[in-house]
């Protein structure tokens, strides 16, 4: 079983039902909505498609609705393009309207950049690959002389190297945007350009007044989030290294450890980790990746990442479904590897709660005694989540009541949701019938190891406090009946 998710980015090349049930059934675990393209009613009609499909096919996807945020962007062109040379002065005009630019000077969506930048700065446009160095600031203008030329044309983004623009987390889009993915019941909320705890505070209290169970992800792709890591880690419910912007900040050739530490971060304070931008780019045009891009998956998955995600490959690619077998074949030959099923996490230190205890206590003694399976049942997937931070070849399986949750756990690396309704099911029977559910499914065997987890109150959040090792075949009594 494949233990690394895939994110696939739903566009204009998925928009065909029978594209996206090929998807689910390649092996798709969330789809990404784009909030910085198309309409409502376009994600709304997405998101339904994928909601039936996975009814249909009894595989339950989870959706992350990607918020645009404060992104920085040029104001359209008279004639749509122009080309800059090396050397050529330009002009950036905060004040100047849209539509007015043309090859002296341009307008710039974020009103204020001017009091953000100074002489010596540098502007990258377009992911970089046209670099403006601030000569001076005069008012609104941004007097600058071209150092890398090229083709520059509308509504192409700008990036600070080094970072320290002072644009604010939510934009009144977001907000726009989150409501209507809050109705659309999304299931992750992504907050771009996230600089600290604060940016994640935010938008959790607009999901609690909208009553929405939804989790965040922070996307870390500014150099302040670098230096707020642990903070923003804390806050939120997952994180994406977000490469694209990252990288214009910091310089393509730091991301590589950016990465690795990232990932390790986050797997040591419990959080879930997505890899992301340009993973398998080649195949936007390509039947097959590149080698490059084969290693670059391959090392994400060594490294520990939660989840791999692609973007264009899949919204607006020639081979969606093909990208998508092939980064899981790359996923699932790299898990092979013995070295990313040992794991010493958090061996020498003191757990936070009794739930992380029994999380903890489980992994070793299913690594230690060779189980086949763990059945974790849970009400929110926290208890699955803290087990899947320890290396290991074995399946956590999340029996769980909640479609909320079973949607949220297929994030997790090496977790598989089942629905199972515990609090329907006899105190005395339930060992027996997770077992039965993981025999039925082929998954175990008789006379193979199962640990089970769960806690003496069902269907109460964070109640995990007991775990039991089963054999399968054998008949299980349920002590806990005998305590109660």
């Amino acid at each position: 079983m494949r233990r690394t998710k895939i994110i696939a980015t739903l566009g204009p090349a998925t928009d065909d039902p029978k594209i996206l049930e090929q998807l689910i059934l390649s092996g798709v675990d969330l789809f990404r909505m784009n909030y910085s393209h198309q309409d409502h009613m376009s994600h709304q009609v997405r998101i339904q498609q994928i909601r039936t499909l996975s009814a249909k096919l009894g595989i339950e996807t989870g959706i992350i609705a990607d918020l645009q945020g404060p992104k920085i962007r040029l104001e359209r062109f008279k004639r749509g393009k122009i080309m800059l040379k090396e050397n050529d002065p330009f002009i950036l005009d905060t004040q100047l309207e849209a539509g007015a630019g043309n090859k002296e000077r341009v307008g710039v969506t974020y009103k204020k950049l001017a009091k953000d930048v100074k002489r010596g700065n540098r502007l990258l446009l377009d992911d970089g690959r046209i670099v403006l160095e601030v000569e001076k600031v005069k008012g609104p203008e941004i007097h600058c002389v071209t150092i890398v030329g090229g083709q520059l044309s509308n509504s192409k983004g700008i990036n600070l190297q080094g970072g320290g623009l002072s644009t604010d987390g939510l934009t009144d889009k977001d907000m726009a945007d989150l409501v209507h993915a809050v109705s659309m019941g999304i299931d992750y909320i992504a907050v771009s350009f996230v600089k600290s705890a604060k940016d994640i505070s935010i938008p959790r209290a607009h999901l609690k007044k909208l009553k929405s169970h939804a989790h965040i992800i922070a996307k870390m792709e500014r150099t302040e989030a670098l230096n707020n890591a642990e903070e923003i880690i804390s806050a939120a419910d997952a994180i994406m290294i977000a490469r694209g912007d990252l990288g214009v900040e910091i310089g393509d050739a730091a991301l590589p450890p950016v990465q690795k530490r990232l990932i390790n971060l986050a797997r040591e304070m419990d959080t879930a980790v997505i890899t992301a931008t340009q993973m398998m780019e080649s195949m936007i045009s390509n039947q097959t990746p590149t080698r490059a891009e084969v290693f670059d998956v391959a090392n994400a998955v060594l490294d520990g990442t939660d989840a791999v995600m692609l973007s264009g490959e899949t919204s607006m690619g020639l081979y969606p479904v093909k990208v998508v077998q092939a980064m899981a074949n790359i996923c699932a030959e790299t898990e092979k590897q013995r070295a990313i099923r040992v794991s010493d996490h958090r061996i020498n230190t003191r757990f936070e709660n009794i739930g992380e205890a029994i999380a903890m206590s489980t992994m070793y003694a299913a690594n230690h005694i060779g189980a086949s399976a763990i059945a974790a049942l849970t009400e929110t997937g926290s208890t699955a989540l803290s087990m899947s931070r320890i290396s290991s070849g074995i399946p956590i399986f999340a029996f769980t009541r909640h479609l909320n949750t079973m949607r949220k756990v297929k994030l997790y690396r090496g977790v598989y949701p089942i629905l199972f309704d515990v609090t329907s099911t006899d105190t005395v029977k339930i060992n027996q019938e997770l077992v039965d559910v993981l025999s039925e499914h082929k998954i175990v065997r008789k006379g193979e190891l199962v640990i089970i987890t769960k806690g003496d109150l069902r269907g109460r959040r964070g109640g995990t406090n007991n775990m039991k090792i089963v054999t399968v075949g054998d008949i299980i009594p349920d002590v806990d009946h005998f305590l109660e």
